[in-house]
């Protein structure tokens, strides 16, 4: 894929199309990670954060509630 860098006000950017947005699930807002590599290699990596205890807790919970069928004839 190729993209051109534009002038945006006084910088300089990148437009992502939605498309690639959705490719690489980002969304406008989220932070990414910006790391140069020997060769001139531009490496953008999104920050995701780490889920807390008590979001994993309920989400299990909902899971297992949801399959308790399918657990039960997998074991």
């Amino acid at each position: 894929m190729t993209k051109t860098i534009s002038k945006v006000g006084n910088s300089q950017g990148i437009i992502f199309d939605s498309a690639l947005m959705d490719l690489a699930r980002l969304k406008v807002g989220d932070q990414v990670t910006v790391t140069m590599h020997e060769g001139g290699s531009i490496v953008l990596t999104p920050i995701r954060p780490a889920i807390q205890a008590k979001e994993a807790r309920t989400s299990a919970r909902r899971l297992i509630k949801k399959n308790s069928a399918l657990f039960k004839r997998l074991s």
